[in-house]
């Protein structure tokens, strides 16, 4: 079996390549759309898919191209299949949402520097929002932190996969120090006990979610 180039997974028709380059939050500016839109064009992607992870897939990629589409791309690599902390979702919060109570896009922002990329057992995903709505779809992402009036809740062992589950509310009216320090623990503990390909769904249920409250909240 060839390697895939680096950055890159294989796609259905076993020939042609995906990349994702990386937008922290989903945020973009005209100079990122702008480039994207270029190297498409000159490249002739075919397929530029927006993911659920609120990232651009470029699709139909030949190998022989990807190297010199990272290049013009100038874009740092968004994780795709690695066993890591894939990205963090962020809905907008207070910057602009009428319904934001906390910070979610300063909150994800530093989740996003301390944990992506980061090598775990399975892949996992980040989600955060500015209030109880969820938006950004907290209960089904591995960790998941949303905003009160009161401060951050914080859930773990989320899926929305073949097998999904609705995590396990952790800890509620944390300040921000509070949430980054306790999703360390959970990362470590996960990190450190986990088969590998677990996720942390299906590693909660094998631990039980009590055992995993005592190691996480002492």
């Amino acid at each position: 079996m060839v390697d895939a180039p680096k950055g890159a997974f294989i796609q259905r028709d076993k020939e042609t390549y995906a990349i994702v380059p990386r937008t922290p939050l989903g945020l973009v500016n005209p100079d990122t759309l702008e480039t994207i839109a270029k190297t498409a064009r000159k490249y002739e992607i075919p397929i530029i898919k927006i993911t659920s992870g609120q990232r651009m897939a470029l699709v139909g990629l030949k190998s022989e191209i990807i190297d010199d589409v990272w290049n013009d791309l100038g874009n740092d690599i968004g994780r795709a299949v690695e066993l890591c902390m894939h990205y963090v979702q962020a809905c907008p919060g207070t910057a602009v949402c009428k319904f934001g109570l906390q910070d979610s896009l300063g909150l994800g922002a530093k989740l996003d520097q301390t944990f992506v990329g980061m090598e775990l057992p399975a892949k996992a995903k980040i989600g955060v929002s500015g209030c109880p709505m969820n938006c950004a779809e907290g209960y089904v992402r591995d960790v998941g932190i949303f905003g009160k009036k009161s401060g951050w809740t914080v859930v773990f062992g989320g899926n929305s996969g073949g097998r999904p589950r609705i995590g396990n509310v952790l800890a509620e009216g944390l300040k921000e120090d509070e949430v980054i320090e306790l999703v360390n623990k959970c990362i470590q503990y996960y990190k450190e006990n986990a088969k590998k390909k677990e996720r942390t769904a299906r590693f909660l249920d094998r631990v039980g979610v009590e055992e995993f409250k005592k190691a996480v909240l002492k």
